[in-house]
């Protein structure tokens, strides 16, 4: 496998090093108070990095998933908070948007989003509805014949507490059966009803704020339903495959800034007459972490080629009429791609998360007592990684996924 990049893309991933580096201070400051870094949106926005794949028509960058990826490699060394605001706003709200959304919405809301000026959220997971969305009770019905009304609540929403546009999933109220999931995109200021409550007392990710958003009553237009209705499951597990990638991505940088933390600290460190860093037991565990590094970085560089191609596809389908009708299992094509893509991002989520926690557990260990603190990056990406190994799917439901996807889809472990 080659990766290359080009000079260009090489300047703007570049900008966005700089911009960690100065975010680095505020982000350990917010850490330790629990409170959103409010200099990430105007920073990052500042270098595109608000629409980096989305397409220039929409005020984006327009560049390829791989160099996404590599710009959150690179965040991701700052911490998975400052990561999980890019999951959400990029790769699970603006990537479905710009997939699933008429020439309409993708004008209307892209554009406010690519310079930060409105920020996205993905509501799919509920209290009763975590690795199984089928089960949300998140309802909605036709009033009038010109507008959608939503009842229901969604928790853990990531960004959820300042979002202006929330891509929301709800069945429909006549017939909830798993097929009549539908997707909408929510203008926050044209819900006044709906309630937005901040979920604290978090183990990890202090800087992300998530929320729990009740939708009652919650008026939308008919134009406002993203892809064709009833196929909201498809939509949405469309967005996680690139949600789960992003996800990987941040792992990554996050056991690099481990390894750099550990070998800065062991060579400095003395104990038993010589510095930790010549002790095997610590050599081992830098190595581990370096194997953790290389395995992990190609199986999502590879992952992001596979993502790629099927963005391509979905962007050539929309060239022919009536386009998103077409994108289901009978299309063979699209079906044979998105399973590529689907199985490949999952492999590298459960690898990369379960790895980055491994890493960030041995980078502790390297610390010792002073590891246990927050005020130790080491410490915080020990706390963060903790939860990637549960969103964006649990890493039980990834194994069971990726064996299904090997045996075939009657050896399915969960409906």
């Amino acid at each position: 496998m080659v990766f290359n990049i080009s000079s260009k893309q090489e300047s703007f991933l570049k900008q966005v090093d700089n911009v960690c580096k100065i975010l680095r201070p505020y982000e350990e400051e917010c850490y330790l108070q629990e409170k959103f870094n409010d200099r990430i949106i105007p920073e990052f926005a500042k270098v595109g990095m608000l629409g980096c794949p989305i397409s220039r028509r929409y005020g984006g960058l327009g560049y390829d998933t791989l160099t996404y990826i590599l710009a959150l490699q690179r965040i991701g060394r700052e911490g998975s908070s400052i990561r999980t605001f890019f999951s959400v706003h990029t790769s699970l709200a603006q990537t479905t948007l710009q997939s699933w959304g008429t020439e309409e919405q993708k004008k209307e809301y892209l554009s406010k989003t690519t310079n930060g000026n409105s920020i996205m959220a993905f509501a799919l997971t509920e209290p009763v509805a975590g690795s199984d969305p089928s089960s949300m009770t998140t309802k909605f019905e036709i009033r009038d014949g010109d507008h959608y009304v939503l009842n229901g609540k969604k928790h853990w929403i990531g960004n959820g507490t300042f979002a202006d546009i929330i891509l929301v999933f709800a069945k429909d109220a006549r017939n909830d059966n798993n097929g009549n999931v539908s997707a909408f995109i929510i203008d926050r200021n044209s819900c006044p009803s709906l309630r937005v409550q901040e979920m604290k007392n978090k183990m990890g990710l202090l800087t992300v704020k998530n929320a729990e958003i009740d939708f009652e009553n919650c008026i939308v237009p008919k134009k406002n339903l993203l892809g064709p209705k009833g196929k909201g499951l498809s939509i949405a597990y469309s967005g996680l495959i690139d949600g789960r990638l992003s996800v990987a991505a941040g792992a990554l940088g996050v056991m690099e800034d481990c390894l750099e933390e550990s070998m800065i600290h062991s060579k400095r460190r003395e104990q038993h007459g010589s510095i930790l860093a010549k002790k095997q037991l610590i050599q081992d565990h830098i190595a581990l972490m370096v194997a953790n590094i290389e395995s992990s970085k190609w199986l999502s560089y590879r992952a992001a080629g596979s993502v790629q191609k099927l963005h391509n596809y979905i962007e050539n389908m929309k060239r022919t009429e009536d386009w998103q009708s077409k994108l289901n299992i009978t299309n063979k094509e699209y079906s044979l791609l998105r399973k590529e893509a689907d199985t490949l991002a999952s492999i590298a989520k459960f690898h990369a998360t379960n790895t980055a926690f491994d890493t960030s557990n041995r980078a502790v260990q390297i610390f010792g007592a002073s590891g246990y603190r927050k005020t130790t990056r080491v410490a915080r990406h020990f706390l963060d990684s903790r939860a990637t190994t549960i969103y964006e799917g649990t890493n039980e439901i990834l194994k069971l996924k990726i064996a299904a996807m090997m045996l075939g889809r009657d050896y399915t472990a969960y409906r």
